[in-house]
């Protein structure tokens, strides 16, 4: 049984924060840096990340004695015209953090669910022969029409947006999955590893193949496939009582905590 600790709490944010960088280096690398990927570093376990895109303008790893950085943070956001999530993790939140927050105009705005589980637990050596692991050109362009239809990436934008993403297959730690039924490309999804811990990440489905239990059989895959690259964690997150989150729950993973989400007002 894997019992909670802050330990375990600390190396999920870890492997977090560095998928999540290794994402927005690929888009750095764009001539220019149109999507205008930063980031600043609050510690060494902390980590302030800035980009056009929603999803990655999040501050990472916030504790006590974290208060003072807070204002440079917000000013530094609002320099670039990004509205940033601040996370507020159990375990790391004092209440200076709130108040400061408070302070510059922030609200707590929402949750996110974080899930762990052991590997050699979840594990089901059962791998459906119909998820591919992604190591063909041919593969990747599947992967990627699943991909955008599941995201629902707008179809002006489709070529730029898949463009921007075949780096993946080629990042260090990296393993995209794609799901088919009859031949077309169905789902997708990633696993990264770091440092003996693997992260279930980024999948969506095709919105006419939702409801077939895509999903759960690309989770399994993914452990299955982590329990094979000898790491000991697996975790990946949700929002509360989505779907996701129950599809987790049902193969055994446990809620490992719950992120307050902080945003500008």
């Amino acid at each position: 049984m894997l019992i909670p600790s802050l330990e375990t709490v600390e190396r999920t944010l870890a492997v977090d924060i560095a998928y999540t960088i290794s994402r927005m280096k690929v888009l750095e690398r764009l001539p220019g840096n149109p999507i205008g990927i930063d980031y600043r570093w609050i510690d060494d376990r902390a980590v302030a990340l800035r980009a056009r895109l929603p999803s990655f303008s999040r501050v990472v790893g916030l504790k006590a004695g974290h208060e003072h950085h807070l204002g440079h943070l917000v000013q530094w956001y609002r320099d670039a015209g990004m509205r940033p999530t601040f996370e507020m993790v159990p375990g790391h939140f004092v209440p200076g953090l709130g108040f400061e927050l408070q302070r510059l105009g922030c609200v707590h705005s929402g949750f996110h669910a974080s899930l762990i589980g052991a590997v050699p637990g979840l594990a089901s050596h059962a791998g459906p022969e119909h998820i591919e692991r992604v190591t063909t050109p041919s593969a990747m362009e599947s992967y990627l029409d699943a991909y955008v239809a599941g995201w629902g990436i707008p179809k002006s934008e489709e070529d730029v947006f898949k463009a921007n993403v075949r780096p993946w297959v080629e990042q260090l730690g990296w393993s995209l999955y794609v799901a088919r039924i009859d031949g077309e490309p169905a789902a997708a999804a990633t696993l990264f590893v770091h440092d003996g811990v693997a992260y279930l990440a980024d999948a969506a489905t095709a919105p006419h193949f939702r409801g077939r239990g895509l999903q759960q059989l690309l989770l399994r895959r993914r452990i299955d496939d982590a329990a094979g690259l000898e790491t000991e964690l697996v975790f990946s997150g949700a929002a509360p009582f989505s779907t996701s989150h129950r599809n987790m729950e049902r193969l055994g993973m446990r809620v490992q905590f719950m992120r307050a989400l902080w945003t500008p007002r």
